[in-house]
């Protein structure tokens, strides 16, 4: 007879098997969660909406076994409420979040996944039904899901777009967008406003690198573009960085304007910055609507 695994020793192997994203995403969401308490919600709805397919999680009295029977598959009701609170998550994986001025540091593209992935998980501890935007997975508070999600967020490839797709969503879903934001006002005004102006409310954070922020070199410097820009060759960085300085603010001041006339909310975080403060406020902002 096979003596059972000792107990250490099956939490390791269970460990192994978890993206290690995933283990950070949860370390960083449990320094949060200690500080903050539940989304306040609007009670349960009583609405049917839709018919979908039964999956992982999912409650076996949520089963219509009236309509699983006229088929091979099983389904459960959703009700307009599960689908109205489900909050869908977006993070820019283009080739300019790759880039980091210091290696000691994240990349903004990998803060935006922490980012992601930690808000999932608290979301999912309060019983949210959570999805990434584009996954074409259905929202779920179950931890099938956020395995998957997990999945999806450590080994996705990079996206030619750095926008958000337009997509059909449920009237009054919550967005989460996380990215650089340095495409022009007018694209990203387009791109919010698909889904403002469909009765969704969204919540955008701009990551930034340190040094995006601040220009810190000297000299003659040439800039080569991530995502097929050209090249620009600077002979002397410091002449232009009061100008870098002034359209930097501008660009944050134009999303500010974008997401007040839209109703959503705004943040600016800095990759070197603990990625606690970030989610704080994230999850804060989608519990309250605090505009910025």
């Amino acid at each position: 007879m096979t003596k059972p695994l000792p107990l250490r020793h099956r939490a390791e192997q269970l460990a192994a098997t978890l993206p290690p994203l995933l283990v950070a995403a949860e370390r960083v969401a449990a320094t949060v969660a200690q500080g903050v308490h539940g989304r306040r919600r609007v009670g349960q709805g009583e609405t049917f909406w839709q018919y979908r397919h039964y999956d992982l999680g999912d409650q076996p009295q949520s089963i219509d076994w009236r309509q699983s029977a006229k088929s091979d598959m099983v389904f459960v009701r959703q009700m307009e409420w599960e689908a109205a609170q489900s909050v869908w998550l977006w993070r820019d994986t283009s080739g300019s979040m790759g880039w980091t001025s210091d290696r000691n540091h994240q990349s903004k593209r990998e803060r935006a996944d922490l980012l992601v992935l930690a808000l999932s998980v608290l979301l999912m501890r309060g019983g949210e039904h959570v999805a990434l935007l584009g996954s074409g997975l259905r929202p779920s508070a179950s931890r099938a899901n956020l395995t998957r999600i997990a999945a999806l967020v450590q080994n996705g490839e990079p996206a030619t777009d750095n926008l958000p797709p337009a997509l059909p969503l449920p009237r009054s879903a919550q967005l989460v967008f996380v990215s650089d934001f340095l495409s022009p006002l007018e694209d990203i005004d387009r791109a919010l406003r698909y889904y403002g102006e469909g009765g969704q409310r969204g919540a955008l954070l701009q990551v930034l690198d340190p040094a995006e922020e601040s220009l810190p070199y000297g000299g003659r410097v040439r800039f080569d573009g991530l995502e097929q820009e050209p090249s620009w060759l600077v002979s002397r960085v410091e002449a232009v960085r009061g100008d870098y300085g002034r359209r930097l603010q501008a660009q944050r001041d134009g999303l500010r304007d974008i997401c007040r006339a839209l109703g959503w909310t705004c943040d600016f975080h800095r990759s070197d910055q603990p990625p606690q403060t970030a989610l704080l406020r994230l999850y804060t902002t989608l519990s309250q609507a605090v505009t910025c």
